[in-house]
Parts: structure tokens; sequence; C-alpha cells
């Protein structure tokens, strides 16, 4: 799946109130279960506020775990 889906579906998700924010990798895939949970967890590790290989940072991550989307929103969302 491409960064853009995967992330569109989460940005969506939490427009439409059904994901609520902060939220884990299980809030995620009980509102989302067509998402592989392997992927989403790959995903949200990658895409991170200061991570390793410096992809892009989609995500912040607090100290329990959970992530809350960076805003503005990237790729026109």
């Amino acid at each position: 799946m491409a960064v853009h889906v995967i992330y569109r579906t989460i940005v969506r998700a939490i427009k439409s109130s059904k994901l609520m924010e902060p939220f884990s990798l299980n809030d995620l895939i009980k509102v989302c279960p067509y998402l592989d949970k392997y992927t989403c967890m790959v995903f949200l590790s990658k895409h991170k506020q200061a991570n390793p290989n410096e992809t892009s940072e989609l995500f912040e991550m607090d100290s329990d775990g959970k992530f809350k989307l960076i805003r503005p929103l990237q790729y026109d969302l």
C-alpha cells in the first residue's frame, strides 16, 4: 500500500471522528480492519517524528506510544 493510501485512510478516519487522537495501533485496526496490522505498525513507526531514516514525518508519538497527526496535514489533505 502506498504511503498516501494509508495516510489518507488515517486522515479520513480522524476527520470523520471514527478515530480519535491520540490513537494506538489497535485503535486504528478497530476502525479500519481492512488494513494490515503489521503494515500499519511499520508505517506509523517509519513516519513518526524524529524517525532514524529521516522519512516524511507525519505523526507525533506520545509517551504512551499513541499517535497524533502532525499539522498541517501533508499531501493536500
